[in-house]
């Protein structure tokens, strides 16, 4: 049994900060022990490594004499490398000046190794949180396997449709006299199903046991839910994976295409839905949410969503991936939230598009209790998305976070000397209330954004 799948969808107070609680810890826990264990192969030592900030729950010191703790407050996490200390005492001021005289204690410590040890300690930190994102999205695809082409029966939905001739093993030929492209061809087979008639039930054209034959079957992408996304009108009106969707203001519909068009073009007003679950209809009424959507070409559409995920209606049959080909599509799918990410940050600063669709700690929380409630793998992807946004937010060339320090970095190998340290100061103010500013941004786009 899914454990997740017990969280009710809203997640509930406790199972919401329960989740968002996990996934912020993964990712900070992978991130950290990114610049951790870098900074160990490249000779600097570390004093402690800290999941969490404040009163310390549990810790334990290494053989390398490296505290490993996890303390109370889990919003974050640091690694405190030899010689990071701003305290001014006398006592540490004499303990860094006998550092500063041994060259082989200064060599460990962060501000006395070389400049490509700070450098790959730093940058560390944001790879290994891309890392974590590929082998996510590499797994997920190696388990769940590829579809078979051609286009097998793996096992059929539970669907409102008296008629039903496909089962399980039925490879698809062709639909309605028509023969059916490879999903390879994405661009063909989606225009072949476009060009189907929007009928209840539809004539397939299978192989089955060798033999052809040809046998009645539901429309092939029918009004099912299969997925819901976090924080969607469809969420909160208890929109579950697995309904289907049979009729609109009372109107009956076959096709998932029928509810999108009357979902983008009835400009944001109320809909009545009819939900079929387990065999009984259940009546629902949502409102449609504006929501930015990005593009091919970089730029963003605006549209009306209900936020739910069609699919076709059963299950294909998959077969596993080879280990290359999953780990090229896990990077391709990890580049494509970081465009989407540069992409969209550009369109909110440039008013192109709204600024609301930058979230805040709440917002984040929301979408990890709902992505748990829809079960392990979806959850586990969340933290790969969350993973990659970590990263690039770190890259970002602020003050304070991982891309300032590596900014600083590139100043000195130009100059052959680090920027003083009153300019750090200062840089490192602007960039903490920088950083403070777009929390506190975040957060009111979480509380007054609809």
């Amino acid at each position: 049994m899914d454990i997740f799948a017990l969280i009710p969808q809203f997640g509930g107070l406790i199972w919401t900060i329960a989740a968002f609680v996990l996934a912020l810890s993964v990712i900070v826990a992978i991130h950290e022990y990114g610049h951790y264990i870098v900074g160990r192969w490249s000779g600097i030592h570390a004093d402690v490594f800290s999941v969490g900030f404040g009163p310390i729950l549990y810790s334990r010191v290494d053989k390398r004499g490296t505290r490993w703790q996890i303390a109370a407050l889990p919003f974050g996490g640091y690694v405190k490398f030899a010689g990071d200390s701003n305290a001014a005492s006398g006592k540490d001021e004499d303990a860094m000046a006998q550092v500063e005289n041994d060259p082989v204690r200064l060599r460990a410590t962060m501000h006395g190794a070389p400049l490509w040890a700070r450098t790959a300690t730093v940058a560390a930190g944001p790879i290994f949180n891309f890392i974590l994102s590929i082998l996510v999205f590499s797994t997920v695809m190696l388990s769940s396997g590829v579809s078979r082409d051609p286009l097998t029966v793996g096992e059929m939905r539970p669907l409102p449709v008296e008629t039903n001739g496909l089962t399980a093993g039925d490879e698809i030929l062709g639909i309605n006299g028509g023969d059916l492209p490879s999903t390879e061809d994405s661009e063909t087979y989606r225009a072949f199903i476009d060009a189907l008639p929007q009928e209840p039930v539809l004539t397939y054209d299978v192989r089955r046991d060798g033999q052809l034959m040809s046998v009645p079957g539901p429309y092939i992408l029918p009004p099912l839910v299969s997925a819901v996304s976090p924080q969607s009108a469809a969420i909160r009106a208890g929109i579950e994976q697995g309904d289907v969707i049979v009729a609109i203001g009372g109107q009956e519909i076959f096709a998932f295409d029928q509810l999108k068009t009357v979902v983008e073009g009835g400009n944001g007003e109320s809909l009545d839905l009819t939900i079929w679950r387990n065999g009984e209809t259940i009546p629902v009424t949502l409102t449609p949410k504006r929501v930015d959507e990005p593009q091919n070409d970089g730029g963003f559409e605006t549209h009306w969503r209900i936020g739910i995920v069609g699919g076709i209606a059963f299950e294909a049959a998959t077969e596993s991936p080879g280990v290359g080909q999953a780990l090229v599509s896990g990077t391709q799918q990890t580049w494509r939230i970081i465009e989407g990410s540069i992409s969209g940050l550009t369109h909110m600063i440039t008013g192109a598009i709204s600024s609301c669709n930058l979230s805040g700690p709440i917002g984040i929380a929301q979408t990890s209790g709902a992505m748990a409630s829809q079960g392990a793998q979806s959850f586990i992807w969340f933290i790969a998305v969350l993973s990659t946004a970590v990263g690039l937010l770190n890259l970002f060339p602020v003050p304070a976070l991982d891309g300032g320090h590596l900014v600083f970095y590139a100043y000195e190998a130009v100059s052959g000397k680090p920027p003083s340290d009153k300019a750090l100061k200062i840089l490192m103010t602007f960039g903490l209330a920088t950083v403070l500013t777009l929390m506190v941004f975040a957060l009111g786009n979480d509380i007054f954004c609809p």
